[in-house]
């Protein structure tokens, strides 16, 4: 069983025991096991209980069931029509495998990898944005004149952070240089938990002179 399963199962750590051997992947590699535990397998109405070996690693399978599995029950597979019969109180029953879906889901992961490079894993790398597709404007009322607030000076410490901050977003085009400024806002270096900087603006005099939303947000917890 893999630990994909064995988490959406809703199983936890502590239910695993040892599991000593060492097992051997289909790539030839070794595989880490997680530890093992006995189940109990219901298939069209027959009970059995079984122990699984887990594992960490991809496949494109939830769990694969050996041959003790198949000898208890009986049952008859065809890995090439992909089906399982064994006999039940009712009849002969058969269990049809997944192998489309599967399929479907490992070239869906390779095509993700083999194109890892067009996506952007943090808000530095999403270069500049197509006006035309997508602008934000902010509503500022006409009436309210631009306001510059009064410089503050920035520790040593802050002064590099806001430095870099401003360069990932120069070459990112988030933001460009202008000299003839309208409204003049100061930075604020907050420490986070992880004990970084977050560069962020004292936007209090713009927000004053936006529009308010009539219709907010509710909360959300």
């Amino acid at each position: 069983m893999y630990s994909d399963l064995y988490r959406g199962l809703g199983l936890k750590k502590e239910d695993l025991s040892k599991y000593g051997t060492p097992l051997m992947g289909f790539d030839g590699r070794m595989v880490i096991l997680e530890g093992q535990i006995l189940l109990l397998v219901n298939m069209e109405g027959k009970e059995t209980m079984v122990i699984f070996i887990v594992v960490a690693s991809f496949s494109p399978y939830t769990e694969i069931l050996g041959s003790s599995w198949i000898h208890v029950i009986g049952a008859v597979p065809s890995t090439l029509h992909m089906k399982v019969k064994f006999r039940i109180e009712q009849g002969i029953a058969m269990v049809r495998g997944s192998s489309v879906v599967e399929e479907e889901r490992v070239e869906m992961l390779l095509f993700l990898v083999q194109n890892i490079d067009m996506f952007a894993w943090n808000p530095y790398e999403v270069l500049w944005v197509n006006l035309e597709f997508i602008v934000h404007k902010l509503n500022v009322d006409p009436l309210c004149p631009p306001k510059k607030q009064k410089s503050r000076r920035a520790v040593k410490e802050h002064v590099e952070v806001i430095r870099q901050e401003v360069k990932k977003l120069k070459e990112a085009r988030a933001i460009k240089e202008i000299f003839f400024l309208g409204w003049l806002e100061n930075t604020v270096v907050v420490k986070k938990k992880n004990g970084k900087w977050r560069v962020c603006i004292n936007f209090t005099d713009l927000n004053r002179a936006c529009s308010k939303d009539l219709f907010p947000m509710p909360k959300i917890d």
